[in-house]
């Protein structure tokens, strides 16, 4: 099950990627949690990250997708996965494809989590935070009890700076020029299905699964049975080859063996015929017989 999340800040994707995960038992994949990761664990993206961060500028889609595809390479991420928080733009979700591609991970689903933007502004400037339990309130949709007050534990409640009106508004209106097309990219590919992201969470959650299992499960079994015949042919051929090279090899010894025991068998011929033409040969060369000495007659004076 291999999904990529969309949709505008304060979409709601975050959440139903938690609950995705906890469904499916497969990985969500955040891109900010990595970098974080990567940075902490001081590799060499990590370092890399780092410095473009320290310098201002925003880290590379090449650093982005390597710490993506170091994290896919990993054993539990096997069994799928869900991305959130990237690709950001086209260029990015080709550059994606290609990865996971090489890989031979495709992405399965593109779901988008449609939400219209006058909600979209609510929940996001209407959000506040307890600084002592980190419990979330909104003051559009769930409001505390005591306005200010944490109803879990009395904290205070607090209202990041940057969900302001007109901060909210730039980051939608970046969404609307970048991210957006994504949804007609995906579209294009017959990968993307929407979900309404209005209404209360089991709701919207409950419309995604029904997409995913009609969309994916009947695919990831298929493919999970092509998988496993796949896997059953190759572990058959490395048999085959194995049993060949066995009896390629023996067949090689055997061949050796016999070619030795052939010499030697030749060689055992060939050294009684040797030693029977030296014993021919010795007889047939007559013995030099002695020369006579014939005295030298004396000169008489």
């Amino acid at each position: 099950m291999r999904i990529v999340l969309l949709g505008a800040p304060g979409s709601g994707k975050g959440t139903q990627a938690k609950l995705l995960v906890e469904k499916y038992k497969i990985h969500q994949i955040s891109t900010g949690d990595l970098l974080r990761a990567e940075v902490a664990s001081n590799s060499e993206l990590g370092k890399k990250a780092k410095s473009a961060m320290n310098s201002g500028q925003l880290v590379s889609d090449d650093i982005v997708l390597g710490m993506i595809q170091a994290r896919l390479s990993k054993p539990d991420a096997k069994n799928g996965f869900i991305l959130d928080g990237f690709p950001r733009n086209i260029p990015q979700a080709q550059s994606l494809d290609a990865m996971l591609a090489r890989l031979g991970q495709p992405l399965q689903l593109a779901l988008l989590v449609d939400v219209d933007t006058d909600v979209l502004l609510k929940r996001v400037t209407g959000r506040r935070t307890c600084g002592s339990c980190g419990a979330i309130y909104n003051i559009h949709f769930s409001a505390p009890k005591t306005s200010g007050k944490c109803d879990k534990c009395g904290g205070s409640l607090q209202h990041r700076s940057d969900d302001n009106e007109a901060t909210v508004a730039n980051r939608l209106n970046v969404y609307q020029q970048q991210t957006q097309p994504l949804a007609h990219y995906y579209r294009a590919q017959g990968k993307l299905r929407t979900v309404r992201g209005i209404g209360a969470v089991s709701t919207i959650f409950k419309s995604a699964c029904e997409i995913i299992e009609t969309q994916i499960r009947p695919l990831a079994d298929v493919m999970g049975k092509i998988e496993a015949a796949t896997a059953k042919l190759a572990a058959e051929k490395a048999k085959v080859k194995a049993e060949t090279a066995k009896a390629t090899a023996m067949a090689k010894a055997k061949a050796a063996k016999a070619a030795t025991a052939a010499k030697e068998k030749i060689k055992a011929k060939v050294t009684p015929a040797k030693a029977s033409a030296k014993k021919v040969a010795k007889k047939a060369v007559p013995k030099a017989k002695p020369k006579k000495t014939v005295a030298k007659p004396k000169k008489t004076k």
